[in-house]
């Protein structure tokens, strides 16, 4: 027989055991089962509507798709990078927004996907401040891409930051400045993102084996390694890397990114008419230097010529490499990369233009010409290259009066409207000073005091 005191703390137990157990969540209950691998007391209805989130319909999937059911409870796994975690597997660790490379922009904490910002942050990557101390004009400047365009003209830009336009919620456009569109990647026929074929990163799809094409519409019969064996050219690479692999078959780049025109082609892309090339020059289509015949991007020369680019004449009493030094000069190519060079003298490119010159084709005055083709700005001469101003200019093309008295980088802070344009497209820029109705003739409504003009800007 027990005393009176033992048998209150046995109630008190109880009552809290059975307090504990209330408060577990119905997801979890150890009591389901009398032991381990014993049948399970719920039935499977009840079991799997346990198991799915709050609201969704019979049949949705279990476990957020990212575990298995068991007796009512969450077991999660993991199929992909990361860790999937909470009651009913909601929660991963890596699936925050990030901003710049930093989750959560580096202002806050990711909480089961969704980032939690500190104080003075919002946004959904807690990228923006509640507060802006920075000016419109040095906001707009941090918001431009490598191309000076503000967001990519697909955002607006709020304090310094690109938020991007994502008016459907799709969050198909993302990026720093907005640069990425992934509704490039939407098939047009199945309306799925690469055709269900593939994964879109920044616009561009990658599709799985034995798919292609810009939005991984095509199947290929071939497996994907016999498409690689194909492709795979004397050298070990994928079309030489100057083409693109697709089904087996190689599409070769007939363009340099470097803007160098030229004639890349054979079952590999191994032959490049370019290599044939004395004079890299948009002006020139001079192949072995006139003097031979290009073959898979090996000169043949005619009689009389030799050297690799059939650049040197058999007569020449210099050899190959004492030509070549004597047309280099203080370059680092022969001819300064603008002529032909036989013999150690220099022709310079392109034939009849008198604007390249010099022993080693060193002097370029289309250097000093301005977009439209006016030379040193109206109000100089070109010497080599070189703008030498008249008296009351200056600027490389001469496009400053003296009278303005201000560096060229002071007059264009100065002329630079909020957008990054100098005078709002509509003018010329020479700073505050007796000339400056140069920058405002076209504009109205500013008056005619130069104060007013800073105050504009």
């Amino acid at each position: 027989m027990h005393p009176p005191g033992f048998r209150s703390f046995l109630l008190l137990a109880s009552s809290l055991l059975f307090a504990g157990l209330s408060a577990v969540p119905q997801s979890f209950s150890p009591s389901l089962r009398s032991w381990p691998g014993a049948a399970c007391r719920l039935s499977r209805a009840e079991s799997e509507r346990r198991c799915r989130a709050p609201g969704q319909p019979p049949g949705a999937a279990l476990c957020h798709g990212r575990g298995r059911c068991d007796c009512g409870v969450c077991i999660c796994h993991v199929t992909e990078p990361g860790m999937f975690f909470g009651p009913l597997c909601e929660c991963h660790e890596w699936v925050c927004e990030t901003y710049d490379g930093s989750t959560c922009a580096g202002h806050g904490k990711c909480d089961c996907g969704k980032c939690k910002c500190d104080q003075g942050w919002y946004g959904d990557a807690c990228q923006y401040p509640t507060h802006c101390d920075l000016t419109k004009k040095k906001s707009n400047q941090m918001c431009k891409n490598s191309q000076d365009i503000i967001c990519s003209n697909a955002g607006t830009c709020h304090c310094g930051r690109c938020k991007c336009d994502n008016s459907d919620g799709s969050g198909l456009v993302y990026g720093k400045f907005c640069e990425c569109d992934d509704r490039e990647c939407i098939d047009d026929e199945t309306e799925e993102i690469c055709g269900g074929h593939g994964k879109c990163y920044c616009g561009n799809c990658y599709c799985k084996a034995g798919w292609h094409g810009d939005k991984c519409e095509f199947q290929c019969d071939i497996t994907p390694w016999e498409s690689k064996r194909r492709c795979t050219s004397p050298d070990g690479k994928i079309c030489s890397n100057r083409g693109t692999c697709v089904c087996g078959e190689c599409t070769c780049h007939d363009v340099d990114p470097t803007g160098d025109w030229g004639d890349i082609h054979g079952d590999t892309c191994e032959c490049d008419e370019r290599d044939c090339r004395a004079v890299y020059d948009r002006y020139s289509d001079d192949f072995c230097s006139g003097h031979g015949q290009c073959n898979c991007g090996r000169c043949d020369c005619k009689a009389g010529w030799y050297g690799k680019k059939c650049e040197h004449p058999q007569s020449c009493a210099l050899s190959a490499e004492e030509s070549i030094r004597k047309c280099q000069g203080s370059s680092d190519l022969p001819c300064s990369g603008r002529g032909k060079c036989e013999c150690g003298k220099c022709t310079c490119y392109p034939p009849g233009d008198r604007r390249v010159y010099g022993k080693t084709c060193e002097c370029d005055d289309r250097r000093c010409e301005d977009l439209d083709g006016v030379v040193c700005g109206g109000h100089g001469t070109c010497s080599c290259g070189r703008c030498v101003c008249e008296r009351g200019w200056f600027g490389k093309l001469c496009q400053h009066p003296r009278k303005c008295n201000m560096t060229e980088e002071q007059s264009k802070n100065l002329c630079e409207s909020a957008d990054g344009i100098l005078c709002s497209g509509k003018g010329s820029c020479c700073g505050i000073n007796v000339n400056w109705k140069r920058c405002n003739k076209f504009r109205e409504g500013v008056g005619t005091n130069p104060a007013r003009l800073a105050n504009h800007h």
